[in-house]
């Protein structure tokens, strides 16, 4: 082992006691973060939360890291979710998506023995039983079987089935942290809940990667690794090993704008065909999902997260990012009733605010859809989304919970597209895949 070999973790607490003793301990620390801040306070009357958020940020990192699973990926979702959180959580759960502490060799022979009925050694050629990279749910190992190099994944034990327990352990901190409302955390939780028990079945996860990959082969640069589910199981899966670097990586190479824009063409197309053809999306477009290939491909490793779009989500929705639907009141304000964005219950003039406010929010959101090409270079279009959003943020009109569950996976995977696009600083043509659109709503 190099000395830059991350530490390994030996046990995983696998118990609701022990996972619960883990969060109550993590909860005495934040207790004392804001105590330790408090008493500064009192004589520097100034003083900002931001000390205490990287405290408290460093203190619940750390406890989910050793967690893993559920926990560790609701961090994550949130530090891709830049309105919701203080800076602070944004870089420390950020880290979630390349470098949880990794486990050690006794529990991947542990898992295989239970799975295959038999050690790595005995199925492949070669095994290298330390991790190549470690995340929220499970780690990548190398392998090699008749001269094939191939990639297998591992899930953390008892990440499947601590789910449920797990995020009722996560909502205090998530309240803390979020300021959202009791209902809107539970449609949050719930939603969440469902799309990481999907998640965490590996089965499931083999059948859509080849079901996906097949349907997306049409696309222009865009390339999937193979499956082999007769090497996978419930908590197992081995597929090619893809070779390629990190969007991170890839950047630092000063890659040319014209391989940026090649690579930025192709997630665009890989995101809309998927939405607008399939009705089912890749919801987890975090970087550390891609990799650009030598020959400036893009290779899509992981198909854990799919969110499917019912078309009374869809046609509502996506009618009103493109032309004209906005410009028709009562047509827009159908579409936002459908979307449960306006309420029966609201009085005439709430009904008018919301009905700026979202039609602001979509209009700058569309703004891609409304041309033909879209330069996501541009600081001024990102400025514009995030000051709006960080608005909208401290309004008490949104603290309660507004909009169908479905926009919490639909909006991260949009922003999250968006947002990588911007890191390329990449130039493309978004006419490619357009939404399917209704004009009027009942």
């Amino acid at each position: 082992m190099n000395g830059n070999q991350p530490k390994e973790q030996n046990s995983i607490p696998t118990s609701k006691v022990e996972r619960s003793a883990k969060f109550v301990k993590t909860g005495f620390k934040i207790g004392g973060n804001y105590i330790k801040h408090y008493s500064k306070k009192l004589f520097n009357p100034d003083l900002d939360k931001t000390e205490l958020n990287e405290d408290n940020a460093a203190d619940i990192y750390e406890s989910l890291s050793e967690l893993k699973g559920s926990a560790l990926k609701v961090a994550q979702m949130l530090s891709m979710d830049k309105n919701l959180l203080p800076q602070a959580y944004v870089d420390k759960f950020s880290q979630s998506q390349y470098n949880a502490p990794p486990l050690s060799g006794p529990l991947i022979v542990q898992t295989f023995r239970k799975y295959f009925g038999k050690t790595p050694d005995k199925i492949f050629d070669k095994f290298n039983i330390h991790s190549s990279n470690a995340a929220s749910i499970g780690q990548v190992h190398q392998a090699e079987l008749n001269s094939k190099k191939l990639a297998v994944k591992i899930q953390y034990p008892g990440v499947g089935d601590s789910i449920s327990s797990d995020l009722k352990l996560v909502k205090p901190f998530a309240f803390r942290m979020l300021g959202m409302s009791e209902k809107e955390l539970d449609v949050y939780m719930k939603e969440v809940e469902e799309r990481l028990l999907e998640e965490t079945d590996y089965e499931l996860e083999v059948r859509r990667s080849i079901e996906f990959s097949k349907a997306c082969s049409i696309l222009d640069n865009v390339v999937f690794p193979g499956y082999y589910p007769e090497l996978s199981s419930k908590r197992i899966i081995t597929m090619d090993w893809l070779e390629g670097k990190h969007l991170r990586e890839f950047l630092k190479t000063n890659p040319s704008q014209e391989l940026r824009d090649r690579i930025g063409q192709a997630l665009w197309d890989f995101y809309n065909f998927q939405q607008h053809e399939l009705r089912a999306v890749h919801a987890d477009p975090h970087p550390g999902n891609f990799m650009i290939t030598s020959d400036g491909k893009l290779g899509i490793i992981d198909f854990g997260c799919i969110k499917e779009m019912p078309d009374d989500f869809y046609y509502p929705f996506f009618s009103l990012t493109s032309t004209g639907l906005m410009d028709n009141r009562e047509e827009t304000i159908k579409a936002f009733r459908q979307l449960d964005m306006i309420h029966d219950d609201d009085t005439p003039v709430q009904i008018e605010f919301y009905y700026k406010m979202y039609k602001q929010m979509i209009g700058l959101f569309a703004k891609p859809y409304i041309s033909d090409h879209f330069d996501f270079g541009q600081t001024a279009f990102f400025d514009e989304l995030y000051g709006f959003g960080e608005k909208v943020s401290k309004m008490p009109e949104f603290k309660q919970a507004r909009g169908v569950k479905h926009f919490i996976y639909v909006n991260r995977t949009n922003f999250g597209l968006y947002n990588i696009l911007h890191e390329l600083k990449a130039r493309v043509k978004t006419d490619t895949y357009k939404p399917h659109v209704m004009e009027h709503f009942a």
